[in-house]
């Protein structure tokens, strides 16, 4: 539930009873950060059952009701830059666009221009202000080198809107992947909870008391030593399909992070792209479904393991 321009509440069940105020409140709100959640509870912007929340470590109670107030966000830090976009759809609402592989979605350390950010900046004259001064706009995220469909909101109305299907696991996403190895079943699911990898904090993996996670995968073409895959997600965390599928021993072609160092293909990370997305119109109440095809260097390299 939500109430307020930058006021969010929260009726916890029993499925996130027992757990961190901290933990939960990142679930529940999948596209502000767990560490800028904490600063908010230790700011005190955070209440439950109408009181103050006094650490990032209270456990919560099932039913009991907790409120979250973002603070006004300060002046926007990112430039507008004329970069072209592959845009699918667009309206007073929201835009959906085609992400190219190799763009970052968001400015950040390392990558402060080039970003999807940056270029809708430019294209849009207004953005959404929920996220923050560095992700205007940005209600979910593909990696760097995953190409295909994301949505961004343009009013803050729209944001709240599409944040609350987030959050309701209600939106389609369906990825077309290539992924080492013959699949021993056709279609899977693969519900495995995924955190920060304690050997590697650079990597995520499936790992006990992490975030609930679920991929349903079935396979579209059996090649030698390779299958493609549709990946339909229930849930959306970081990396969640390049770690699903490496935990049942498939990991993505063209995934260094995940796979194998050394590649079969010189490709530009791996093979990934998100071909479908689908959402209830948070204005209109229309449901919309969009598709697009893989970019050219995965149809290209498809087009080699089929006739390998």
């Amino acid at each position: 539930m939500m109430d307020g321009s930058n006021r969010f509440g929260f009726v916890i069940d029993e499925e996130h009873a027992g757990l961190r105020a901290d933990s939960v409140l990142s679930v529940l709100m999948e596209d502000v950060s767990r560490s800028y959640i904490q600063k908010l509870i230790e700011g005190g912007s955070v209440t439950v059952d109408g009181k103050p929340m006094v650490s990032k470590k209270e456990k919560l109670r099932a039913g009991a009701e907790v409120v979250l107030d973002l603070p006004e966000p300060a002046p926007c830090e990112a430039v507008p830059e004329d970069i072209p976009l592959d845009i699918v759809y667009e309206d007073d609402d929201l835009i959906v666009v085609n992400k190219p592989k190799g763009m970052v979605v968001h400015p950040a350390a390392g990558n402060l221009s080039g970003t999807l950010v940056n270029a809708l900046l430019f294209h849009c004259s207004c953005l959404s202000s929920i996220n923050g001064v560095q992700r205007p706009g940005i209600v979910h995220r593909i990696d760097k080198d995953t190409s295909g469909l994301l949505v961004c909101a343009k009013s803050d109305a729209a944001h709240r809107g599409l944040s609350e299907q987030l959050a309701e696991h209600s939106v389609t996403r369906r990825y077309r992947a290539v992924v080492f190895g013959r699949l021993r079943d056709d279609s899977g699911r693969i519900d495995a909870p995924i955190g920060r990898d304690p050997k590697n904090r650079l990597r995520m993996a499936v790992v006990p008391g992490g975030k609930n996670a679920v991929t349903n995968y079935r396979v579209l073409t059996y090649m030698n030593g390779f299958t493609e895959i549709e990946a339909r997600l229930e849930t959306g965390r970081t990396h969640q399909i390049r770690v699903h599928m490496t935990s049942i021993g498939h990991p993505l072609l063209g995934d260094t992070v995940y796979g194998p160092a050394k590649q079969p293909y010189k490709l530009n990370g791996q093979m990934l792209h998100a071909g479908i997305l689908g959402f209830v119109h948070p204005v209109t109440g229309q449901y919309m479904e969009f598709e697009a095809e893989p970019p050219e260097e995965y149809l290209t390299t498809l087009k080699k393991l089929m006739n390998r």
